[in-house]
């Protein structure tokens, strides 16, 4: 048979009060936005898909100095030569990786990377405008 439980009582005047520590700053505010931010991004399909990144990751990464390339709603089939990384200005695509079930559904604002060798079809849903970079 299970004991019962007994409340042992306390004093108050033993119980003491610690006021919360303060907010960290500088260094430590900043490494914990930034882990905040990487957590945003995620892996999906061999995609990574980081969304709407800072401003300053944008400006750290040198992104609005990039070539730019669009194309209208379509559908094609792309194959990846080399890393892309690109940051979509504006439109919707839905990208198919070859052999693959699924998609990966990217979008204005979003900061993508698609590894070297990858085959995919692109379904073009809204007009694409976009930085990119190849490496």
């Amino acid at each position: 048979m299970a004991s019962p439980m007994v409340a042992t009582p306390i004093r108050l005047s033993s119980l003491r009060y610690a006021p919360p520590s303060p907010a960290p700053r500088g260094r430590f505010v900043a490494a914990r936005v930034k882990a905040s931010a990487e957590a945003m991004a995620t892996e999906k399909l061999g995609v990574r898909v980081e969304r709407n990144p800072a401003e300053s990751r944008l400006s750290e990464l040198g992104v609005r100095q990039w070539p730019k390339w669009g194309c209208e709603k379509s559908k094609f089939p792309w194959t990846y030569s080399a890393k892309e990384t690109c940051y979509l200005l504006q439109g919707k695509v839905k990208v198919y990786p070859d052999g693959e079930e699924g998609f990966v559904e990217i979008a204005a604002g979003d900061l993508v990377v698609f590894p070297k060798g990858m085959s995919c079809t692109w379904d073009v849903a809204e007009a694409v405008d976009k930085h990119y970079k190849f490496e």
